[in-house]
């Protein structure tokens, strides 16, 4: 048997819509908001996920 580490990587997306000056302005707006918890995305946010996997351990100093 061989030891992997296998990453899980799980993107979560919200749409929000807001009114704004500028591009710039919307996302700063958002940004803040997010960081102030107005908005938690969860589970129901769920877009996709990928596994990836790296070499065996031992195998990892021989890629070079």
């Amino acid at each position: 048997m061989k030891t992997y580490i296998v990453t899980i990587t799980e993107t979560l997306r919200m749409e929000v819509e807001v009114e704004a000056s500028s591009r710039f302005d919307a996302e700063l707006l958002v940004k803040n908001r997010w960081n102030n918890g107005a908005y938690i995305l969860d589970a129901d946010h769920l877009k996709g996920v990928t596994f990836s996997a790296t070499p065996p351990i031992r195998e990892r100093g021989m890629e070079r």
